[in-house]
């Protein structure tokens, strides 16, 4: 994956400002950087959350100006989000079938007896830990296991390339090292992981690739000890 010059303006204010970078097929990339440098803005603007303003995000050689939400699973994308978002109101395993099935909500809940997404489910859901929990609702979830649900229902779309928006903020632990495990498996698989953290404890654990934004544009990008090393990175984001 690539973007080539693109741009998101707020009023007067770019967001993210002409910003061109390459993201390695396989494996971890971080995106770090000071608050307000454009990360989370970023991975809203690969994803098709907000639009572009300017310029091209090319994937699997394709150039594509406009990137529609619904359309990201068509590019094998995919995404969670800082504010966890599910079908509070069902049960962990329908929040599963329901992305394994039709994408239409109620036609999708005469699917899930369907053996063949029943099991796929299954291994989903005892992949990231929340198999007991599979007749318990969403919105009667701890944190941590709301966290385990999104992304499972990511790995559902069964995409290349995941954008994880701080997939480990404000997780205990246990559940800490769970994500990193489900991750590491991931990258093990091939996927291509996108991820924003302010750790930089895990971004060194788990980041095979590190880009650093300020004020919407790249301030450098490489390999992650390189990168921390780098004078203006740790002047710019550790502020010394």
């Amino acid at each position: 994956m690539e973007t080539v010059e693109i741009s998101k303006y707020f009023g007067a204010v770019a967001a993210v400002d002409d910003l061109s970078i390459s993201i390695p097929r396989r494996g971890v990339t971080s995106v770090v950087g000071p608050n307000g440098s454009g990360k989370s803005t970023l991975i809203n603007l690969l994803s098709g959350t907000l639009p572009l303003d300017g310029g091209m995000v090319i994937v699997d050689g394709r150039g594509l100006r406009t990137i529609h939400a619904y359309e990201t699973p068509g590019h094998s994308i995919t995404r969670t989000f800082q504010e966890i978002r599910l079908f509070d109101q069902v049960s962990v395993l329908d929040n599963i079938l329901v992305v394994l099935t039709t994408r239409k909500f109620w036609p999708s809940l005469f699917e899930r007896t369907n053996r063949k997404y029943r099991e796929r489910a299954q291994e989903i859901l005892e992949k990231v830990g929340m198999w007991e929990k599979r007749t318990s609702l969403a919105m009667d979830l701890s944190y941590g296991q709301r966290k385990l649900l999104e992304i499972g229902r990511a790995m559902a779309l069964n995409v290349n390339i995941y954008l994880l928006d701080e997939p480990f903020a404000g997780l205990f632990p246990q559940m800490l090292e769970r994500v990193k495990d489900i991750l590491k498996g991931m990258r093990d698989e091939g996927r291509t992981i996108i991820f924003v953290s302010h750790n930089m404890d895990i971004v060194r654990e788990m980041a095979d690739h590190l880009i650093v934004l300020d004020g919407g544009k790249l301030l450098i990008a490489g390999q992650v000890e390189d990168v921390l090393n780098q004078p203006e990175v740790i002047s710019a984001y550790l502020g010394a």
